[in-house]
């Protein structure tokens, strides 16, 4: 009589939890029902990663605690309510980058303008500074002229064309243009680090 194999449920269990095989495929080549699968996932609480389902439907993957409070108790019960609701909250975020980005994108025009009225005004800005001089505290008027010298103002606007390069970059990955092409390292930037560069070009063009 042959021996009957006792199924493998440490395998089993990492096929599940991987979420890549459906459950009935990990059954058969487990050599176990699905409903033994089942009832075993659901006593030791196991969790099935679904993010090769949720990637191709929005390219990410959120964890069910984030939808959790968007959802009800009921959708979040099967998976393809599982995967709905996260890619909703992918989708949320992908629209709140595009804001984002929009925003900032604007505060570098407006910056590039200013600059531009600085260098088309210059003998305007240069009475400004001869007004602002004091023969006791040349302090201001060195800080004033420095501000608006060609070193300075050149500066500004290579920060200001490299924030547009990032700005343009994230643009285009927010809108899926161009995906399979190789994008700049600069446009990998976090919010974070472009709030830096933004404020800093804020600085320096004040």
């Amino acid at each position: 009589m042959i021996e009957k194999t006792a199924p493998d449920w440490e395998r089993i269990e990492q096929q599940y939890r991987a979420g890549v095989l459906s459950v009935r495929e990990i059954a058969a080549a487990g050599g176990v029902s699905h409903t033994a699968i089942n009832k075993r996932a659901k006593a030791n609480g196991w969790d099935r990663n679904l993010k090769a389902k949720i990637q191709a439907k929005a390219d990410a993957l959120v964890s069910k605690a984030e939808v959790s409070t968007e959802v009800s108790k009921e959708t979040l019960a099967t998976e393809r309510g599982i995967v709905e609701a996260n890619a909703q909250v992918i989708a949320n975020v992908r629209i709140s980058h595009r804001t984002d980005i929009g925003r900032y994108r604007k505060l570098a025009n407006s910056l590039l303008e200013e600059l531009e009225g600085m260098t088309d005004n210059k003998q305007l800005f240069e009475e400004l500074g001869e007004i602002l001089h004091n023969p006791e505290d040349t302090r201001l008027s060195d800080a004033y002229h420095k501000v608006i010298a060609l070193p300075s103002r050149t500066k500004t606007l290579k920060d200001l064309g490299d924030t547009l390069k990032v700005l343009i970059g994230l643009e285009r990955q927010a809108y899926s243009i161009d995906e399979e092409q190789p994008v700049d390292d600069r446009s990998k930037l976090t919010e974070e680090e472009l709030d830096r560069r933004i404020a800093k070009l804020q600085g320096v063009a004040g």
